[in-house]
């Protein structure tokens, strides 16, 4: 079995006590965390650094917990930056469902492909991708293909409508649940544990109330996570309200789809009967700061509902609404929205923010107990941020440096289940330079396809 050791980095545990060790070492055993601690100055750990197969140097460096990005759509890598400048209805109907509709079966694994390497080059090392196009028999496997070839942790909810919504991207509810089961089937587990299903229902104005009672049965039958969006605007509780007379977490719960395995994404527009809901079933928010502003959507309560109990996890969205997957970005964010929508500059210090990104984004997809703190016989997901560079050094606390001077491009090394996917800020596993020249032909090629139709696409400054 492999042995590795990394050392000489200061070590954010995140554990429960929230330790952090200064000249600190992670020893690797497989795949999973075998020593953490400080690296004694008398010599009596010396003796290790002959016994391990590999010694990774992360003097100047911090030494983190993988982070978990809760919520994205892989495909919009495709898409990002189109348009930058529409609220939410509108971007759908003139820049999502047009592209999304002309992409190919090769397009979806390379946009895939392409956000798999952004996300772990930025310090994920565990996605969910809430994937909900299904116009070519394919696309949900090249996804998952892209997951399982560079070497990232990945969860696909698979969604789905059945009723509204852009007519070419519905689907019957017995097909959305068939080939449910077919994923489930083919990719539950794949990849040595590292990819895995959940029930993705897309939002709640797009799926009839009978799709909404199935799909609560089919998690429950089948031990899976659901994950949808709700309550993202305004405009999505006049929807609920118009058609059952409930909010849009009243309804989650009516149907039978709110529990401890419920993701509650955006959450933005709950009243305090909802905050209770959600406390009460053990329910996640994943919160996704950069989008919600990008789109206007408003500020979710976040600071309340972590008052309150509510495990409150992190996401970027998908590249067409931040417009790129940078995790560490998403951490300042986070902590800058909520101090200004407050007024309160004392709001989500550092630690919190990085708790988060890791403790709570584990407990949100159920791996709380392996993954979200660098701690022995925890998952080795492990990432190494280089902080001496000129945008972060000097340094007088790691963790704010981390949260509020750090970007995706200070990424330097990143382990997933033991394996070194990403060094010296390289993708270890495949050829970045040719999937990048690869995507670029093909969005070339939708851009024209698309541009007679949509004059949006034919822009070029």
């Amino acid at each position: 079995m492999k042995r590795q050791l990394i050392r000489n980095g200061t070590v954010m545990t995140m554990n429960d006590e929230m330790q952090v060790i200064p000249n600190g070492y992670v020893l690797l055993e497989g795949d999973h965390i075998q020593e953490v601690g400080e690296w004694p100055s008398d010599g009596s750990k010396d003796a290790l650094l002959r016994q391990v197969d590999c010694v990774i140097d992360a003097a100047g460096k911090a030494i983190i917990p993988g982070l978990v990005n809760g919520h994205t759509h892989l495909f919009q890598t495709f898409i990002r930056g189109v348009s930058d400048d529409l609220p939410l209805s509108q971007w759908l109907r003139q820049i999502i469902w047009p592209a999304s509709l002309a992409m190919e079966e090769e397009d979806f694994y390379l946009a895939a492909m392409i956000g798999c390497i952004e996300n772990l080059k930025s310090g994920a090392t565990y996605i969910m991708d809430h994937h909900y196009v299904h116009t070519h028999s394919g696309n949900d496997h090249g996804v998952l293909r892209a997951m399982e070839e560079s070497g990232i942790r990945g969860h696909m909810a698979r969604g789905g409508v059945d009723l509204s919504y852009e007519p070419r991207l519905r689907e019957s509810i017995e097909d959305i649940f068939n080939n449910t089961d077919k994923l489930l089937d083919h990719w539950q587990g794949a990849a040595d544990g590292r990819i895995a299903i959940a029930m993705g229902p897309l939002n709640l104005y797009g799926c009839s109330e009978e799709f909404l009672k199935q799909a609560a049965k089919y998690s429950e039958r089948n031990g899976l996570i659901t994950h949808i969006h709700v309550a993202e605007t305004k405009d999505q509780i006049d929807n609920t309200m118009e058609r059952f007379g409930l909010r849009n977490l009243e309804l989650v719960e009516a149907v039978g789809m709110l529990g401890r395995h419920t993701q509650v994404v955006h959450g933005i527009w709950l009243n305090d009967a909802e905050l209770d809901l959600l406390q009460k079933h053990d329910a996640t928010v994943i919160h996704c700061p950069v989008s919600n502003m990008y789109l206007a959507s408003g500020v979710a309560r976040v600071p309340e509902m972590l008052d309150r109990g509510i495990n409150v996890a992190l996401g970027t969205d998908g590249p067409g609404s931040n417009n790129c997957q940078d995790n560490l970005e998403v951490l300042k964010f986070t902590a800058c929205l909520h101090k200004v929508d407050q007024l309160d500059s004392t709001l989500l210090p550092p630690m919190q923010v990085l708790e988060m990104a890791t403790r709570n984004g584990a407990k949100a997809v159920g791996r709380e107990q392996d993954l979200g703190s660098l701690e022995p016989g925890k998952k080795a997901d492990i990432v190494i941020i280089e902080l001496q560079k000129a945008h972060i050094a000097p340094i007088h606390r790691v963790s704010s440096a981390i949260v509020y001077n750090a970007n995706g491009n200070d990424v330097d090394s990143v382990f997933v289940n033991g394996e070194l996917v990403v060094h010296r800020g390289k993708c270890v596993l495949v050829d970045e330079e040719e999937i990048i020249r690869r995507a670029q032909a093909r969005v070339d090629s939708l851009r024209r396809k698309l541009s007679a139709a949509f004059p949006v696409f034919g822009i070029v400054q």
